[in-house]
């Protein structure tokens, strides 16, 4: 089974250099590493080529999403690794993941992403959605324990450090390009989960993490692009009965993410991006996914669920405890 590895790049020629040695170390090598490039000027394409990568150039900052699909496309591997920049790879990362996820019959599989700048601390480990729309990484800033330690049937992998079925893109489609960044592996877990097409979290599988190192966690192109597009994974995936059952969690998760964006001087940011979300609601809107009420709110119920019993046993973040308190009944 060959593995093709995929590396959008932005810039960060010094993280791409560490990525790409991890890369060479790793005892399930991939047959080909893909690096696409979204118009870098530090010559990360240059290092790319040096360490024998094939190197597509987009020609300008097309995003993440077009960046990774283009790579898809052109990719040969019965496997697909898609890789941030800012990641370093423990050597045995992919055959754990590769190992894992055939035995256990897994369309994709992740691992246990670990903080580089705080020991024993979790970047991240999966995805999940409640149901306001607003998604958490599983794990993001908790301690490291028991809790991300076992392995785990998931619906959504966060694209930092995943491995894929090439098949899978067959049968899901590519990420969706309209979002350029952020949340466009949300919206394709949303996709896996309605058609059924299970993953894997496996912690034995560790990598490690920057975040957010090309635009920064809270800039203000950050900002902007999760606010709009917090708003279109609504159109793309909530029935119009889900939305005015679910309109208390859907104002709660909204109006508290606002809220985070003032707290880390972001509010113009916030409103743009809101502004640009329900401004390309109907467009957002035409290309649905069909699911019905009662299979997305039961996704979405258990993704709560999951939230809540990760995070209480050492308390949940600020964030969710409003979340919980002003989503009314059903939250938890």
């Amino acid at each position: 089974m060959s593995i093709s590895a995929i590396v959008p790049v932005w810039n960060g020629r010094h993280l791409l250099e560490r990525l790409l040695a991890t890369l060479e170390a790793q005892s399930e090598p991939a047959a080909e590493v893909v690096v696409v490039d979204n118009g870098s000027t530090d010559g990360a394409p240059d290092v790319a080529r040096a360490r024998g990568a094939r190197v597509i150039p987009m020609g300008r900052n097309a995003g993440f999403a077009p960046a990774v699909n283009r790579g898809i496309r052109e990719s040969r591997g019965d496997w697909i690794a898609v890789l941030n920049t800012d990641v370093e790879l423990a050597p045995d990362y992919f055959a754990t993941l590769l190992a894992s996820a055939q035995a256990n019959g897994a369309w994709f599989a992740t691992g246990k992403i670990l903080d580089p700048g705080r020991a024993g601390v979790v970047d991240g480990a999966f995805d999940v959605v409640c149901r306001g729309g607003a998604a958490w990484r599983a794990g993001h800033g908790r301690a490291d324990g028991p809790r991300f330690s076992m392995e785990r049937r998931i619906w959504s992998a966060p694209w930092t450090a995943a491995l894929f079925r090439a098949e899978l893109f067959q049968r899901i489609g590519l990420l969706e390009e309209s979002f350029e960044s952020y949340l466009e592996d949300v919206d394709f877990g949303l996709r896996c989960a309605l058609a059924e097409y299970s993953g894997l979290y496996v912690p034995q599988a560790v990598a490690w993490h920057r975040g957010s190192a090309a635009l920064g966690r809270w800039s203000a192109e950050t900002v902007r692009l999760i606010a709009r597009n917090q708003v279109w994974l609504l159109a793309r995936h909530y029935p119009g009965s889900s939305l005015r059952r679910n309109w208390r969690p859907v104002l709660a998760a909204h109006c508290l993410w606002g809220a985070l964006a003032l707290r880390h001087g972001a509010p113009a940011a916030w409103l743009h991006g809101q502004w640009q979300g329900w401004r390309g609601w109907r467009r957002a809107r035409a290309a649905r996914v069909s699911w019905t009420e009662l299979r997305l709110d039961a996704l979405l119920r258990e993704n709560e669920r999951a939230i809540y019993e990760l995070q209480a046993p050492d308390g949940l973040d600020r964030f969710w405890r409003m979340y919980f308190l002003l989503a009314g009944a059903g939250a938890r």
